[in-house]
């Protein structure tokens, strides 16, 4: 008989016939969770990718203190506030010049859904609809309508699938296949021009961390740029560092006409996420004309408080020491990676940047990998957060991680695949 949960909370992403109880952490600090009963946990996820220079990170909670008793909440539509000019100035100060307006929004989803209405809005108010996407094979954009559609098809929308809309796919560009990859994007901006491409940057993170190539992202913008497709770059996951430089578009020297950024935009402290687009999408939209106005917005559009700990985090992105931690946290990573080269349990050991990931050999690959669940509970048993993608463990710290603290959580995967194989 199965033990039902004492909590009425429903959790993301779980499973509570499997796991009818949840770990209770009662603060954070730097690279730890800290639980009730006094449990030191490692957390190497980053709290699901969004925890950048650590957990309760001094400047970024001044500033949010000291901006919630000034100016909590106010409409944004015909209203601005400070902390908003400062995000949308110190943004536009690291991205490139073709980058030049500001959308803001609540979370990665949403500043995708953004993206995307952008795009087909800008076609329709210059004259020319366009209404296909064309993605990439294993994406995920995730979990609103827009964001579902434009992502991977199976069990993760299987049951929503009556309302996705159709999207073309090109495949994956796995080693030695990257020209199908780029012949299959060319011959579909050809024949279907469709409005825009929308990709994740060097890595796609729930697909399973599988990467490729700066040389291949450079390709996929020139071919959509000679053929007059917008490219929408989702550095949701990718940016803020977590691929070596601060947005992964900078490996492969391009600019997006539309990108979008969350999960560390505040560090990881509170929500917030943003919509970059290029001067001549604003301009399709700015007319005396209401009918081309563009129409999204939510309550809570640029938060003072979230705009607050935005302003913080883009301060510490701003002093050299920063950038050098993500260097030395990536040097880390590939230490630890390179003790596994040739253990025969791992296949595809990868890295980009501060984010590693390898394979299990498993009887049952993917995210429904029976091994999955017995990997995380093993990892919960051991005091250290990882969450694998079915047979694929994947490590993305904070980067005030140490040395000492990846070398452990190194030791905890090599000991949990012995115990669950």
């Amino acid at each position: 008989m199965m033990r039902k949960a004492t909590s009425p909370i429903w959790h993301p992403f779980t499973q509570h016939a499997l796991q009818p109880e949840m770990t209770p952490v009662a603060r954070g600090e730097g690279a730890y969770l800290f639980t009730a009963d006094g449990r030191r946990i490692i957390d190497a996820i980053a709290s699901w990718w969004v925890v950048t220079h650590g957990h309760c990170h001094p400047h970024i909670v001044r500033a949010i203190q000291d901006q919630a008793e000034r100016l909590d909440q106010v409409i944004f539509a015909g209203h601005s506030h400070e902390p908003a000019e400062q995000v949308a100035a110190g943004l536009l100060a690291l991205v490139p010049p073709s980058l030049a307006h500001v959308f803001f929004s609540d979370s990665g989803a949403t500043s995708v859904e953004v993206a995307l209405k952008m795009a087909l809005g800008y076609f329709r108010n210059i004259g020319e609809p366009r209404s296909r996407i064309v993605v990439m094979q294993h994406s995920y954009h995730g979990d609103t309508i827009g964001a579902m559609s434009v992502g991977a098809r199976g069990v993760f929308n299987a049951a929503y699938e009556p309302l996705l809309f159709d999207v073309a796919v090109i495949p994956f560009p796995s080693p030695g296949r990257e020209q199908a990859t780029l012949d299959a994007l060319a011959a579909l901006c050809e024949s279907d021009r469709p409005a825009a491409f929308i990709v994740e940057p060097l890595v796609l993170g729930a697909g399973g961390m599988l990467m490729y190539p700066a040389a291949v992202l450079r390709e996929m913008h020139r071919i959509c740029k000679a053929f007059g497709v917008l490219f929408i770059a989702d550095e949701v996951m990718t940016g803020w560092g977590r691929t070596g430089t601060l947005f992964a578009c900078e490996q492969a020297d391009i600019a997006p006409d539309i990108a979008c950024y969350a999960k560390g935009l505040t560090g990881g402290a509170v929500p917030l996420a943003v919509t970059l687009c290029s001067p001549a999408i604003y301009e399709a939209h700015y007319s005396t004309d209401r009918a081309r106005t563009f129409f999204h917005s939510s309550s809570y559009t640029a938060n003072p408080i979230a705009c607050a700990a935005a302003s913080a985090n883009l301060e510490l992105w701003r002093q050299p020491q920063t950038r050098a931690r993500i260097a030395a946290v990536a040097a880390a990573q590939q230490r630890c990676l390179d003790r596994l080269r040739y253990d025969e349990r791992f296949s595809a050991l990868r890295r980009c940047g501060t984010i590693t990931a390898l394979d299990l050999h498993a009887d049952e690959p993917g995210y429904l990998a029976e091994v999955g669940p017995r990997l995380q509970a093993f990892f919960r048993d051991s005091d250290v957060l990882l969450r694998p993608l079915g047979h694929t463990i994947y490590v993305m710290p904070p980067y005030c991680v140490t040395s000492g603290d990846l070398e452990a959580v190194y030791a905890v995967i090599d000991e949990a695949v012995d115990h669950v194989l």
